[in-house]
């Protein structure tokens, strides 16, 4: 046998070797504590979104499911480390909008590609944002909002949670599509820019509809519109800023992914356990209360938004000329 007839015999067995290995452990999965790591603070969304799943999916597989916070620079730092992370389904990342497809889209340089470095397992949730504003701004509507905005070009103030977050995206996609100007102002968190809307130093903020609408059903705030395609649920008296601004639609997302590489039999199993729990009515009610749908986006399907997201949102970041350098 020639030297060139052995070594591609080698590569092949060992090919071959890998891959029974590979599908050895997908068969024996999962056999030790799985890990959920949350890229956000403990007590957001977020996080209660994954320890619903933790909780459940820990009795499904018998085996111990933990949430681990890793928070900052905007759900970067623990988005990361999942990439880095071993592809064998233990080590999961609880994935937002922000961190996967917002925050990428405007930072010069983020630690990981959000579409090649993960394995998508399931699109969990999809929710809209609040569009509120204090009390005694001169605008009941979101026409009447606009209205004001374009009398008083870059006057009026929007409240974000910094440079890629939900909060300023929305603002900036609304700026766009209605051809308005307004001031970014930046707080650490959704408490402090409430404080500031109801005395009138910003004058509008995108916000979760739990964080938000609290203020404005106490009559502190005005809710003017959900940002989704629909009229919510959890809000059924408000319009969408769809109805007032053609084509707007602003949702915020998550959902579960494992690092790239992770064998497929490991991203289906627990695809399929997750999917069960979405399915649970005491988890939609709870979804539902917080203004979320709850989802159950296969693999292929949530790889596929995840490409759509990223590429509306590095359009707009490049229209918009909005670069951050990190």
């Amino acid at each position: 046998m020639t030297m060139s007839g052995l070594t591609r015999r080698t590569l092949m067995g060992g090919a071959v070797l890998a891959l029974i290995g590979a599908q050895a452990r997908a068969e024996d999965f999962p056999n030790r504590t799985i890990r959920i790591i949350v890229p956000w603070p403990a007590g957001g969304v977020t996080d209660i979104v994954a320890r619903l799943i933790a909780d459940r999916l820990a009795a499904q597989i018998g085996q111990a499911v933990i949430v681990e916070n890793r928070p900052g620079a905007s759900g970067i730092i623990g988005t990361d480390y999942v990439a880095r992370s071993a592809p064998d389904g233990y080590t999961l990342v609880l994935v937002t909008a922000s961190a996967q497809a917002m925050g990428p889209s405007v930072l010069t340089t983020v630690p990981y590609d959000p579409v090649k470095d993960f394995a998508p397992i399931i699109q969990a949730t999809t929710a809209p944002a609040i569009m509120v504003v204090p009390k005694e701004l001169a605008a009941n509507n979101v026409a009447e909002f606009v209205a004001l905005a374009k009398q008083k070009p870059g006057q009026l103030n929007f409240a974000s949670f910094g440079i890629g977050s939900s909060a300023h995206m929305a603002a900036e996609l609304f700026m766009h599509m209605t051809g308005t100007k307004m001031v970014n102002v930046i707080y650490k968190g959704s408490a402090p820019a409430i404080v500031d809307l109801m005395a009138n130093r910003v004058q509008v903020l995108f916000d979760s509809i739990p964080a938000a609408l609290p203020h404005a059903r106490a009559g502190h705030l005005k809710g003017l519109a959900v940002t989704g395609p629909a009229p919510t649920p959890a809000a059924p008296d408000l319009p969408t800023v769809a109805a007032s601004v053609p084509g707007y639609e602003f949702t915020v997302w998550q959902g579960l992914a494992a690092p790239a590489r992770t064998p497929a039999a490991v991203i289906q199993r627990l695809y399929a356990e997750v999917a069960k729990i979405m399915a649970q009515p005491d988890v939609k009610k709870i979804l539902a209360d917080s203004g979320a749908e709850p989802l159950s986006v296969p693999p292929d399907g949530f790889a596929a938004y995840i490409s759509r997201e990223n590429e509306k949102w590095r359009g707009l970041a490049k229209d918009a000329k909005i670069s951050v350098a990190n």
